[in-house]
């Protein structure tokens, strides 16, 4: 290898004991035995990118990278999207590739497991992680829905409502209360908010409904995931690591990616600042970084890029794992301080176009062209740059990787069962609970409304008869108890009696003798005449059976032929003619 290659690297990363040992220099296919190339651990929360084409060793890279801050007593959360890196927790295997990968690198490779807890959206690989509505809050939550700006901004006034009313919103069932309320009974609240139209409400509850059916009732609601449970050391003093699974969700990116993004929130708004420290208290990696990214808003952009770039200060590394630097937004992409960029592929004009881009991100050198160098990366090599404790990044190096201690490969379904019935983590947050919210508040206030008294100027009931009282049957002729009432313009009338009499009703209890049934009320008065012309007399009879349709028919007919007889026909027509 050209030694002035290898001064360089020596210059640009001096022996430090508090760094994370990443690989050795390459140079014009020359690989140096000595794993020079590495990662100070003051200087990981400045964080990362982790790229390159699939298949060329990123998620090895994030292997290595994570249990090299366990080992250095870090917490790490790392996302599990193809569930194979929960070999982290098994010591790894010696093997010809591992023992030659060692060998080029100058690396004493031995296996080692790492402390590892699972976690999971569902509940089913790992503890339940879960969330309140209202922690989540509303622009990550449109994220996930997929709403537009409009759509937005009504879910935003929804929790500001509930937030100056009192109504915790803590799951998917207290939102749907409260988007019913205002919407209906509960419009006239909203004037001074601006208010909603029922069609977005409606939309708003459809993509509800869409979401639950992919398993958003299990991750909304409480016990809420304490995030100091992703914070633990061990007793030997390693860091926790703890990995996501999201092999059963891998279909709904969206909602696994902007739950990471939930997390890193919670996190800057719970972590006090401590400024530049010895190492982190916690490092992300984002896989599949471009998920989160997609389709997000200006105003999520906004805070995902200041979240980046405030919670440096908090003590908290994030490291962005993806195919391609332009799958990260510019504004993102500058507050990343470190760069492993495994190899592209230039197949396309857009990818010739991508690969020159990613290029000019590096700090400039002699040593390499770096597009050839990016084209021409084996599989666990990169164009590693990074921050040096003096704030300034080094030149880009050719490096070839070291192999990871753990296993490189999943755990069996045996192994990872057993794990979890042994994690206390996953028992403590096993139970779902309810407790009193939006849904049952809103429940009692209309509870409360129709149990109010009736005012003290309201007339009083009519009197109820002796029969309704229970004292003994009604009087035929008069209405059954919850019988329906006799059709408008009649009257229910007693059956009459053998012998032409009708029927008394039977005595009262307590009365004396029979009492007959009231007479009818007299026939309303007729109404008065108006004034001027005299009031037209009913036809009779004869009248209206001579001013019937059927009547006029008749006559018509016969007058007919009485004319026909008294003017006589034309004769047979002619034959040939016209008509």
């Amino acid at each position: 290898m050209d030694p002035k290659v290898l001064d360089a690297a020596r210059a640009a990363f001096p022996p430090n004991p508090q760094a994370i040992t990443l690989g050795a220099v390459v140079h014009d296919g020359q690989c140096a035995p000595e794993p020079i190339v590495r990662l100070p651990l003051s200087m990981v929360n400045r964080h990362g990118l982790i790229a390159g084409a699939t298949g060329t060793g990123k998620t090895k890279t994030l292997q290595l990278l994570a249990e090299q801050l366990s080992a250095a007593g870090i917490p790490v959360l790392v996302s599990d999207v193809k569930g194979d890196l929960g070999g982290l927790a098994a010591p790894g295997e010696a093997s010809d590739r591992v023992n030659q990968r060692a060998a080029e690198t100058g690396f004493g490779w031995h296996g080692a497991g790492f402390p590892v807890e699972f976690l999971s959206l569902t509940g089913k690989l790992g503890a339940q992680l879960r969330t309140t509505v209202s922690s989540f809050g509303p622009l990550l939550l449109a994220k996930v829905l997929g709403l537009n700006d409009t759509q937005t901004s009504v879910l935003t006034l929804v929790f500001k409502y509930c937030d100056d009313k009192g109504l915790l919103l803590l799951d998917f069932s207290d939102l749907r209360a409260v988007l019913r309320y205002l919407s209906d009974e509960g419009a006239a609240e909203l004037k001074e908010y601006g208010g909603m139209s029922k069609q977005t409400v409606g939309v708003l509850l459809r993509e509800m409904v869409e979401l639950e059916s992919q398993g958003a009732e299990d991750f909304f609601g409480e016990p809420e995931f304490d995030l100091d449970d992703l914070m633990r050391t061990t007793p030997d003093g390693r860091g926790l690591i703890s990995v996501l699974e999201l092999r059963d969700v891998q279909d709904r990116p969206a909602m696994f990616s902007t739950f990471m993004l939930w997390m890193l929130a919670r996190l800057y708004g719970q972590l006090p600042e401590v400024g530049d420290v010895e190492k982190p208290k916690l490092v992300f990696f984002f896989d599949e970084a471009h998920l989160l990214f997609d389709s997000a808003g200006k105003t999520l952009l906004q805070q995902i890029e200041q979240t980046v770039r405030l919670i440096r200060s908090k003590g908290v590394g994030v490291f962005f794992v993806t195919q391609n630097p332009k799958d990260v937004p510019n504004d993102v992409l500058g507050q990343l301080g470190h760069r492993v960029q495994h190899a592209l592929r230039a197949f396309t004009a857009d990818d010739e176009k991508a690969l020159r881009a990613a290029a000019r991100t590096f700090p400039k050198t002699k040593l390499y062209d770096l597009e050839e160098t990016l084209t021409t990366l084996g599989i666990g090599e990169a164009l590693v740059s990074t921050l040096a404790p003096n704030g300034v990044p080094t030149q880009p190096f050719a490096t070839r990787m070291v192999p990871p201690a753990s296993r490189m490969g999943p755990l069996t379904d045996g192994e990872l069962r057993q794990m979890l019935d042994a994690s206390a983590q996953v028992k403590e947050y096993a139970q779902d609970i309810d407790r009193h919210s939006a849904r049952e508040m809103l429940e009692q206030r209309f509870a409360g409304d129709a149990a109010q008294p009736a005012p003290a100027d309201a007339p009083p009931p009519p009197p109820v008869p002796s029969y309704a009282q229970g004292y003994g049957p009604p009087p035929q002729g008069y209405p059954q108890p919850g019988a329906a009432p006799p059709p408008p313009g009649y009257t229910q009338a007693p059956p009459p009696m053998p012998g032409g009499y009708t029927q008394a009703p039977p005595p009262v209890p307590g009365g004396y003798g029979r009492q007959h049934a009231p007479p009818p009320p007299p026939p309303p008065p007729p109404p008065a005449p108006r004034r001027g012309r005299a009031p037209k007399e009913e036809p009779g009879v004869l009248e209206t059976v001579l001013k019937s349709s059927v009547t006029r028919s008749v006559a018509t007919t016969i007058t007919r032929g009485l004319m026909g007889a008294l003017l006589g026909g034309s004769g047979r027509r002619k034959r040939g003619g016209l008509w």
